[in-house]
């Protein structure tokens, strides 16, 4: 039975590509080890198909805490044995890489985001250029190399005239939904899940809440959690009960938040490639719970959107986020019916039972050497 090694700087407990990606593969026959980041607030881990652990360190921020935990992870893998190293973004790479060099054995390369163009690397271009020396390191050296997205895998394609696989983060496919309720939910409620970072549009959801028939309710932390409360107390919105900030919820515990919202919110700004060609987990998360989302015209979410048509196409504006919500909210039930039937549909093709046989078939390749992933 082959070993597989899987490294991320997350705390475990709410990485659900890495949960869907490490339980079809021990499903499927591999012993799976996940390793992973312990947080001083960090939960005990949550009972999984594989092995599981977590590095904790003295810093938990900034060069100091990247340079602790690649030292960290190292000595780390240095002690374990697989047939083959998995890393999660540049974050983990190098270690990841040298471990595999050491043992010869395959090397993987798996790109959740375009990590040298997220706006937090791109806003610092002496930290971007370090991360792109990386990225042009790491990347010519692996063995086998996948990402989220066909833009995203394009991009790598293009920069380093090497095959890009993908392999989409999509929800599992669970219980047949109720029919498509005939307007919103009088009840529901619009729902964010993710990180508080920046580049999300949540500055612009938050200013058009005032305006909005509805409450907003929040399921995540990051950068900008201090920022963002306090914005939604100074337009009163915290007080007046329309926003909700509900901070990290697991995931099972956030399929059942999702499933009573009435609209999902997948805003990103054009802060750089990694979020100009993303393709979310969020957004098939609420396609999944059968909610209408408001999405921006970025590639992916366009294409997908032109098949299925789960969503409405909004600016980054507070007027334009206020005017699609109360739309669908308020005063117009048939376009939401429309959007909730929709999702129905959509969730027949898009769905983890689907990508799991591409999952499945990469890693079968690293040991068919004649064959080429698709």
């Amino acid at each position: 039975m082959r070993t597989l090694i899987f490294t991320v700087t997350t705390d475990l407990n709410y990485d659900q590509r890495m949960q869907r990606i490490c339980g079809s593969l021990a499903r499927h026959g591999y012993q799976v080890l996940l390793v992973g980041r312990q947080w001083p607030a960090s939960q005990p881990l949550t009972v999984q198909p594989y092995r599981q652990h977590r590095l904790r360190c003295w810093n938990n921020k900034g060069k100091l805490f990247y340079l602790e935990f690649n030292l960290r992870l190292f000595f780390y893998l240095l002690g374990q044995r697989a047939a083959a190293w998995c890393a999660i973004d540049l974050d983990t790479a190098l270690p990841v890489w040298l471990r595999a060099r050491v043992a010869g054995q395959p090397f993987v390369y798996d790109a959740h985001e375009l990590f040298t163009e997220v706006p937090e690397v791109v806003a610092r271009p002496g930290i971007q250029r370090l991360w792109r020396a990386v990225e042009r390191f790491v990347v010519p050296r692996t063995t086998l190399a996948y990402t989220v997205g066909p833009a995203l895998a394009r991009v790598f394609e293009q920069r380093y005239q090497r095959p890009f696989a993908v392999v989409r983060n999509i929800s599992r496919l669970g219980a047949e939904l109720p029919p498509a309720p005939v307007a919103a939910p009088p009840d529901g409620y619009i729902l964010y899940q993710g990180a508080l970072n920046a580049g999300r549009g949540l500055e612009a959801l938050l200013e058009a809440m005032p305006a909005v028939a509805g409450r907003l309710v929040l399921c995540g932390e990051g950068d900008l959690s201090e920022d963002l409360r306090a914005r939604a107390a100074r337009l009163g919105l915290l007080d007046s009960g329309k926003v909700e900030f509900r901070g990290y919820v697991l995931p099972e515990a956030l399929r059942a938040v999702t499933s009573q919202a009435a609209v999902g919110i997948m805003l990103l700004e054009n802060q750089g490639l990694s979020y100009y060609y993303s393709l979310a987990n969020k957004f098939f998360d609420y396609l999944h719970a059968g909610i209408p989302q408001l999405i921006v015209d970025f590639p992916e979410y366009r294409y997908l959107n032109q098949q299925y048509e789960v969503a409405e196409v909004v600016e980054l504006t507070p007027e334009s986020i206020a005017g699609a919500l109360n739309g669908l909210l308020r005063d117009n039930p048939a376009r939401y019916h429309e959007l909730a039937q929709n999702c129905r549909r959509a969730r027949q093709a898009f769905n983890w039972q689907q990508e799991e046989h591409h999952l499945l078939a990469l890693y079968q390749s690293l040991w068919a050497p004649h064959t080429t992933p698709a």
